[in-house]
């Protein structure tokens, strides 16, 4: 780890500046974490987090688009650690200690002794002393599998492959994962890299490694991948396969193992085979917020990408609790707030029954988190059920539901292989999420719209297992949430949700459409003079469906009947003197 200096690193501000009453605390171990204050109180050098002041207001951008979004969220944060963190970064530097500064979380990550830790508590500005607690990715149930297959069953079920007949295949959209890392020349990722040209790699903006050292729950210093790796790499086999799932294909087409495969991929490792910690995983939601070269530096918001998977969890057992729970739920709340989906995998606690969602990420509500089916469309023993009592919320969780027994995807060394868990199901949302975007390039950075998207257009699910005091017949329920995701229904919604073109501002609102979609006719109601005007119906090939001119006054209603024509998305013109009106419909 680097000693740096506070100004001129990537570490942020909060949207509002505070005042503080610098006071001296007489108590400062009161500040401390027992384990950590344990440790040095021992005679032992510990590392722990320092906290300072972290308060954040968004809801005013809500409205912004995805660039201003992230742009604005990054710079308010690195304003507010830069002043707030001044202090402590003198004090640790006068110290020779190593640090790290965080910007998405108010927080320093540092190492010492007792002296050292009674001289940071003591500063008025730091709000709490915590330890960096270790996690471990959540076990996985294998089945062998090789050779060229058509989409994958998942792929299926959340009809995906409708969805790409309609010329939707994540196009233009960026997925992010964090994870093990990624084996980025496997043949089924590699052409989706955005470092990846078709000619030459750079991977600055396209991958970051936040595994600086050895985990300490590991017994040798024998990784494949060694530390601060300059490419992707993936030490474990877990990352790979959860990319695959969200955008892998051969270039020939030979596995359609992704949900969408037209989508590019950029990464960070946050674990050590398997293992991580609280500041990996932070540090993997800060480079998603404001992605940098390889070397950490000039981030650029604008590379963010518009969704993240996130297939690990952090228990209870392994160093996570309570008292810890806010340092990662405001990373992912300001990751959320400049405009990315971050999608959790449930756990794989389902087992224990109900009340079984209780690792970080999945229990927070700005976490859009999954739970896992089978090929019956049943929901999978394993999964995690709602609802979250151990932050005491009662919160409901899962939000939906995603295909997670036996996934077939990529793996390290070219091959592919079978995995169960909700480390499966949360990839194939984070695909369905670029899906929709894609078909709707309005929603990118409207968390909330995608999200309820999801929800609204689920395939219901229910059961007789009551968990909480949610009724396992109702739905919402605490064993599937809203139901198992139908990517071609939320496409069908985005569709319908894009405003008409027009080149005649004043026809903007002169328009409606209904049923859209439709299922035979489709009905064009109109409340302005237009006078002698040409209906336009094309084809996603372009081609002329139907066309008719039509005298059309105020009041008028004009329909097409288009039975027997292929379900999808059509568009349509109404051309007339007083201007022209463009959009799309779409087809059940």
């Amino acid at each position: 780890m680097k000693k740096f200096i506070l100004f001129g690193l990537p570490i942020l501000a909060l949207l509002t500046i505070l005042s503080w009453s610098f006071t001296i605390d007489d108590t400062w171990q009161d500040k401390v974490d027992a384990d950590v204050l344990a440790k040095v109180t021992n005679g032992e050098t510990t590392d722990f987090l320092i906290l300072l002041q972290d308060e954040n207001e968004f809801a005013a951008i809500q409205t912004w688009n995805k660039d201003a979004k992230a742009t604005y969220v990054y710079d308010q944060l690195r304003q507010r650690a830069n002043t707030s963190q001044a202090n402590v970064a003198t004090l640790l530097n006068a110290q020779n200690a190593d640090f790290k500064a965080f910007f998405i979380v108010n927080m320093i990550y540092t190492k010492g002794n007792a002296d050292l830790l009674q001289s940071v508590a003591e500063m008025p500005e730091v709000l709490r002393i915590q330890s960096n607690p270790v996690a471990k990715v959540p076990a996985l149930a294998r089945t062998e599998n090789s050779g060229a297959r058509e989409a994958t069953w998942g792929v299926q079920m959340i009809n995906a492959d409708d969805v790409w007949a309609m010329g939707y295949t994540g196009q233009g959209v960026v997925v992010g994962g964090q994870d093990t890392g990624y084996e980025w020349e496997h043949p089924a990722l590699k052409a989706k890299y955005r470092g990846w040209d078709g000619t030459t790699a750079d991977h600055n903006y396209n991958w970051h490694d936040a595994i600086h050292e050895m985990n300490p729950l590991n017994d040798d210093d024998n990784n494949p991948c060694g530390y601060d790796s300059p490419f992707p790499c993936d030490d474990n086999n877990h990352g790979t396969h959860t990319m695959g799932t969200m955008i892998g294909t051969d270039e020939d087409g030979g596995n359609e193992i992704g949900v969408a495969p037209g989508s590019s991929w950029i990464a960070c490792r946050n674990m050590e085979r398997g293992w991580g910690q609280l500041t990996t995983y932070v540090e993997c939601f800060e480079w998603f917020l404001a992605p940098t070269d390889v070397a950490g530096e000039n981030a650029d918001p604008t590379k963010a990408p518009h969704v993240i998977a996130n297939s690990w969890g952090c228990p209870d057992v392994e160093g996570c609790n309570p008292d810890n729970f806010s340092v990662m739920e405001t990373a992912l709340n300001n990751l959320r707030a400049a405009g990315t989906v971050v999608v959790v995998s449930a756990g794989n606690s389902g087992g224990q029954g109900c009340g079984s969602v209780t690792n970080p990420a999945a229990i927070f509500e700005g976490a859009f988190s999954i739970g896992a089916t089978s090929d019956d469309d049943v929901i999978a023993g394993f999964s995690s059920r709602g609802p979250v009592t151990v932050d005491g919320s009662n919160r409901p969780k899962p939000d939906v539901s995603a295909p997670g027994v036996s996934v077939l995807s990529s793996i390290r060394g070219g091959g592919y292989q079978s995995f169960s868990g909700t480390s499966m199901a949360g990839p194939h949302v984070a695909g369905a999420v670029a899906l929709i975007i894609s078909a709707n390039p309005e929603l990118a950075g409207d968390v909330d719209a995608i999200e309820n998207i999801l929800e609204q257009t689920a395939v219901e699910k229910t059961t007789d297992e009551d968990c909480g005091d949610i009724d396992g017949e109702t739905v919402p329920n605490n064993t599937y949430g809203h139901g198992r995701i139908d990517v071609l229904a939320a496409v069908e919604m985005a569709l319908g949700m894009i405003i008409s073109d027009t080149d005649n501002p004043a026809l903007a609102n002169a328009l409606e459409i209904a049923p859209n979609p439709f299922t035979e006719t489709i009905n064009f109601s109109f409340d302005q003079n237009l006078g002698t005007a040409t209906l336009e119906i094309f084809n996603v090939n372009g081609q002329l469906v139907r066309s008719d001119k039509r005298t059309i006054s105020a009041g008028d209603t004009h329909s097409f009947n288009l039975e027997g024509a292929a379900s999808g998305v059509y568009f349509y013109a109404i051309r007339s003197a007083e201007g022209t009106i463009e959009g799309k419909v779409v087809k059940q």
